[in-house]
């Protein structure tokens, strides 16, 4: 990789780190906002709901935006956008503020996924390598984010990891301005005569793998969401000197820390094999670890999380990928808004309907429902193969 690839894939890596630590630092603060504004899980599976909605509604305008502004352009609102919006969640006073606040970060945070993707699709050569690195960047963000709202929370106020955040993405913002060359001043043929660039949009396998995708992000939600929760009220005899919220915080970010593992291996698998081929056994292979989950205490508990988390998150890699081979240059930003869209926006729907079978049954019942919805993902994924 050259230099300028270098630059870009370390912002784009910063910027992922911080957008999945901004969105999963609420679901670890769970156990905590309940009680501060005394409401329920089935308030506040619907809290999260509105906030990854947002995250994810955004992504379609952005991604139609990519083509007209640069992929530059964007990542730039999306990194002082969300500056503003996390320093307005940490002085949030009440409910409701708090509520439009988040609601806001995640508009604002659902910028930066067609515009960091897009910017290493098109401008970085190893593209398959070069998302499995902007993808451990994610897991980092995954793994800091819980770790650093429930600490800060403990030791300062669960306020305290917002306004850190909004300053780190800050300072990100001001080295894109000076690091980052705007797209035309770094224009590469050998990227431009690239075969993915030229590439006709695949309509027909698109639409397949969006369906198997937009299972998968509502998967991704319904786990995240309620894990932290899940892990506070099922490890108490395991390491019990440790109290339950900073539980609901650790052991969440063990799993996306070893969903780094699982990124490095779509991206060893991507590279060796037909990405589209393979889908339907890394979905597979989510399946018992969600029931597992759902059974499990104690250390067996921490054990299969992690396994859930090298399944999933192998996925990521190879999915982006996926959309850089069925879609044309010129429409890879709508592209990768429309997954995202799909995937977090309608996704997120797992927040809320997740929240009302916890309040009514309880999460044991959410990972096992999580487990079995993915069995038509399998079916979609395999007509994605025929497709192509």
């Amino acid at each position: 990789m050259n230099r300028i690839e270098k630059t870009i894939l370390a912002i784009t890596g910063g910027s992922h780190l911080s957008v999945h630590a901004l969105m999963l630092a609420l679901p670890s603060l769970i156990p905590i906002l309940m009680n501060e504004f005394d409401i329920g899980l089935d308030i506040l599976g619907l809290v999260v709901t509105i906030s990854a909605f947002m995250f994810g509604f955004g992504a379609i305008p952005s991604g139609w935006m990519e083509s007209k502004l640069g992929g530059k352009t964007l990542l730039l609102l999306y990194l002082f956008g969300s500056s503003f919006s996390a320093f307005l969640v940490s002085i949030s006073n009440s409910f409701y503020l708090l509520v439009f606040s988040l609601g806001l970060l995640g508009l604002s945070s659902s910028i930066y996924h067609p515009a960091g993707l897009t910017l290493i699709s098109n401008r970085v050569h190893l593209i398959t390598k070069g998302m499995a690195v902007h993808g451990i960047f994610g897991s980092t963000g995954s793994a800091i984010g819980p770790v650093l709202a429930t600490t800060l929370a403990f030791f300062i106020s669960w306020r305290a990891s917002y306004a850190t955040l909004a300053f780190f993405n800050l300072a990100l913002g001001i080295a894109t301005i000076f690091l980052i060359p705007s797209r035309e001043k770094d224009i590469d043929n050998t990227l431009i005569n690239n075969n993915r660039d030229i590439n006709e949009t695949n309509r027909i396998a698109l639409i397949f793998f969006y369906i198997t995708n937009m299972i998968m992000g509502f998967t991704y939600y319904g786990f995240t969401t309620f894990m932290p929760i899940h892990f506070a009220e099922n490890t108490k005899e395991f390491l019990p000197f440790i109290p339950d919220t900073m539980k609901a915080g650790i052991f969440p970010s063990f799993v996306f820390l070893s969903g780094i593992i699982g990124q490095i291996i779509g991206g060893k698998l991507g590279t060796r094999f037909n990405r589209i081929a393979i889908l339907p056994y890394i979905i597979a292979a989510n399946i018992p670890f969600l029931i597992l989950m759902g059974y499990a205490e104690g250390v067996l508990l921490i054990f299969c999380s992690l396994g859930l988390g090298m399944a999933h998150f192998s996925n990521q890699p190879i999915s982006n990928t996926i959309i850089a081979e069925l879609t044309h240059s010129n429409n890879r930003g709508i592209g990768y808004g429309i997954n995202f869209f799909l995937s977090m926006g309608i996704g997120s729907l797992a927040a809320m309907i997740g929240g009302v079978i916890a309040t009514n049954y309880d999460t044991t019942i959410v990972f096992i429902s999580l487990g079995f919805l993915l069995i038509p993902a399998i079916l979609t994924s395999y007509i994605l193969i025929l497709k192509t």
